[in-house]
């Protein structure tokens, strides 16, 4: 059921790829990057959504957004379903919903200057006349750090960072309410990375935003979340609040992925959970539990029947049959 509450409401949401034939008449297979996937986002939160690189993280931030159409499933926001509008009606949520890309470098038109790079979005929505754009970019601009004086320039005379400040500001002229960030900081020097992370959390509470913040690396999600939601082979396989995270991960995958993280104490020493094999093609998924062939607490159900989203404790939510109807007696 949707929860009435929430700015973002998502359900059973799908995207699939169609690859090309391999024979002339043959069959047209599929890549499941999203399949099925369910939660919501409450107002003012950071959701950070974790996971192995093409888990289908960055699909499912592009397909809420509509940069990808839906192949089936339901996107609300603030109550309104979304998933079936067109351009001339989605226009006015796009407004209300922008990203924050990976690559600072790419992500940004070389041919333009900042002041078009972040102010063309208000003409496009009507939300500012020509005379009003250069001072409503330069206000921007002072907020996300890069001085105004510079909105003349082009994006090769900037650094990473201050690629990635642009990339913020370009999201925040519109005033959104949800701002996606597609792993935001990956791109950049970690001397840079808390610089931006922090500025993230500083936007948030001046302009009173809800993020999704994608993200391969823990730390950073860790850092700045209020619940985090675990990604496997195009399903969330877990959810719950940081602090119940970090201290009792559910799932196996979840509780190999906490193993990995470095631990700054030098004499507290960890036991690192290695998973065999590689993460399955999405192309042809396991069946049953998709995490079962390099699963270490695998048992014969795993590989026949798929798992129950199930809240297992208060606000924690996983996907495994150690938890639901064939947890073992």
């Amino acid at each position: 059921m949707m929860n009435n509450g929430s700015l973002l409401s998502i359900r059973d949401l799908k995207k699939y790829f169609l690859l090309k034939r391999t024979t002339l008449f043959g069959p047209r297979e599929k890549v499941y990057a999203v399949d099925g996937v369910s939660f919501d986002l409450r107002k003012g939160e950071i959701l950070g959504l974790v996971g192995e690189s093409g888990c289908g993280k960055s699909t499912l931030g592009r397909t809420i957004l509509h940069l990808l159409e839906p192949t089936a499933g339901k996107i609300f926001f603030e109550g309104q379903d979304i998933t079936e509008l067109k351009d001339g009606q989605l226009k006015k949520f796009r407004a209300q919903m922008q990203i924050i890309f990976q690559d600072p470098y790419s992500s940004l038109n070389p041919r333009l200057t900042v002041e078009h790079i972040v102010g063309d979005a208000l003409k496009t929505h009507g939300l500012a006349t020509g005379d009003e754009v250069p001072g409503r970019v330069a206000d921007m601009l002072d907020k996300v750090g890069i001085h105004r004086e510079k909105m003349r320039c082009f994006p090769h005379e900037f650094s990473g960072g201050q690629r990635q400040r642009i990339g913020i500001a370009r999201a925040l002229i519109l005033r959104p309410k949800l701002i996606i960030c597609d792993e935001p900081v990956s791109a950049l020097d970690v001397s840079i990375q808390a610089q931006v992370i922090n500025l993230l959390g500083d936007l948030k509470k001046e302009f009173h935003l809800s993020y999704i913040l994608i993200a391969h690396d823990l730390s950073v999600v860790n850092h700045v979340s209020d619940r985090i939601a675990v990604m496997y082979l195009g399903k969330i396989i877990e959810l719950t609040t940081k602090k119940k995270l970090l201290s009792k991960p559910l799932h196996p995958y979840t509780q190999a992925l906490m193993s990995a993280v470095p631990v700054l104490d030098p004499d507290k020493k960890k036991k690192r959970i290695i998973l065999k094999g590689d993460v399955p093609s999405p192309v042809n998924p396991p069946s049953g539990c998709r995490f079962h062939p390099r699963c270490f607490k695998a048992m014969e159900a795993c590989s026949r029947m798929e798992p129950l989203w199930a809240e297992v404790e208060p606000e924690h939510f996983a996907m495994c049959h150690l938890y639901g109807p064939c947890q073992p007696r």
